[in-house]
């Protein structure tokens, strides 16, 4: 099994920059690929950005510019710089990472999710 962490999340004004981590742990094999979602009031679950072992990204195009996902391999760590934060980016993000355990098979892991609120 594969257990998701993430810190970082809080509270910050308009216009300002917050960054959150998701450490993973566990009996990890392998990792493929890391990213982070996104789920506010109402909305659906959505991909913000991810990030492979070999440091292809993908980002939502609404975060395009604003955003910056980066993962340390060696310490199964991703991380996602949010700058330019709109209220609009407020929500719940998720840690996201597809792994190889021991014992098992290749598996998406979700973290508990960290809230991210921006004020106006």
């Amino acid at each position: 099994q594969v257990q998701l962490v993430e810190s970082g999340g809080g509270l910050v004004q308009a216009g300002g920059s917050l960054r959150v981590s998701c450490v993973a742990s566990g009996s990890i094999l392998s990792i493929r690929s890391m990213g982070w979602y996104r789920q506010a009031p109402g909305n659906q679950r959505e991909l913000v950005a991810d990030i492979f072992r070999g440091g292809t990204t993908t980002y939502a195009d609404s975060v395009k510019g604003r955003f910056t996902i980066s993962r340390d391999n060696a310490k199964n760590t991703v991380y996602l710089q949010m700058n330019s934060l709109k209220p609009e980016d407020g929500a719940v993000y998720y840690c996201n990472a597809h792994a190889l355990a021991n014992g098992s098979t290749w598996s998406f892991y979700w973290g508990q999710g960290t809230q991210v609120t921006v004020s106006s």
